[in-house]
């Protein structure tokens, strides 16, 4: 089954009802998708109130992808707020005990930065997070070419099926050693993520862009030609994994709601278990 969702649910005004507060957010986001990816965990490790909050939010067939805590995937900049490597890990996993008990964790998404290249050192702290994160379900996005670069690519997605990982396939603009190209290859049975960056190429990195370059990045609408291409890719997917989680993160310019919205008409979905909708009601 294909799951359309988008990174977070605080900046998409399409789906939120007209007099909705901000506590509302979710709920009004629930009614349209049935999975969304938790960001505000890679830039602090949630408290349980917040993950419970979360879950009590959202209707019982509703899932999570729970973006890893930046300190656990290299991007955190200085110290650690944590007395150890071992103690940010078991609070990660502590925090995430609402959503298993819930049934509600997706998968748990691991993004390594760009810097975050092919080689033994690296592999080695991939068994590492594993070890710690023992028994989740572990998604593994990179950011650097060098891990599908010819003499690694099946190295690489062997790897990640050996270990029983779920591979995060990526549409990006392909913009030198800091970007992957599509790997549309499944490496768990269970789980597949295809995370839609957008494809401004030009915005992708910092250079010209250093003073907002966050929003730059993904601010790209896909065109109907373009979505309907990535449909072949996503029912190759489906007949290898019982889930496959798609995520639009273009939205700087506020384009993820409408392209998601027009991926789920182009593939015919229809998503039962959703939150009632104000218009849903009468």
């Amino acid at each position: 089954m294909i799951y359309i969702c988008l990174t977070g649910w605080g900046d998409h005004p399409d789906v939120y009802e007209e007099h909705s507060s901000k506590q509302d957010k979710l709920k009004d986001y629930s009614g349209h998708f049935p999975i969304v990816e938790l960001d505000a965990s890679f830039y602090a490790v949630q408290p349980e109130r917040n993950m419970r909050k979360w879950v009590d939010e959202t209707p019982a067939a509703f899932k999570f992808i729970v973006k890893a805590y930046q300190g656990m995937t290299g991007h955190q900049r200085g110290d650690i707020p944590f007395d150890s490597r071992e103690e940010m890990f078991q609070a990660f996993r502590l925090s995430l005990a609402p959503m298993i008990e819930s049934n509600k964790l997706g998968a748990v998404l691991l993004q390594f930065p760009p810097w975050f290249d092919c080689k033994k050192q690296h592999v080695d702290y991939i068994r590492y997070c594993k070890s710690k994160l023992d028994g989740l379900p572990l998604a593994i996005e990179f950011r650097h070419q060098s891990w599908y670069a010819p003499e690694f690519k099946e190295k690489t997605l062997d790897f990640l099926r050996q270990q029983q990982f779920i591979h995060s396939v990526c549409d990006e603009p392909q913009a030198g050693d800091g970007s992957i190209p599509m790997v549309p290859v499944v490496t768990n049975a269970e789980t597949t993520v295809f995370r839609l960056h957008g494809r401004n190429t030009a915005g992708w990195t910092r250079k010209g862009n250093e003073n907002n370059w966050r929003e730059v990045r993904y601010l790209y609408e896909y065109r109907e030609q373009e979505l309907n291409d990535l449909v072949a890719v996503l029912k190759r997917l489906d007949q290898g994994s019982k889930h496959v989680y798609v995520l639009f993160n273009n939205n700087s310019g506020g384009h993820a709601a409408k392209n998601a919205k027009q991926m789920i008409e182009l593939l015919g979905l229809d998503y039962g278990g959703l939150a009632p909708r104000q218009l849903d009601l009468f």
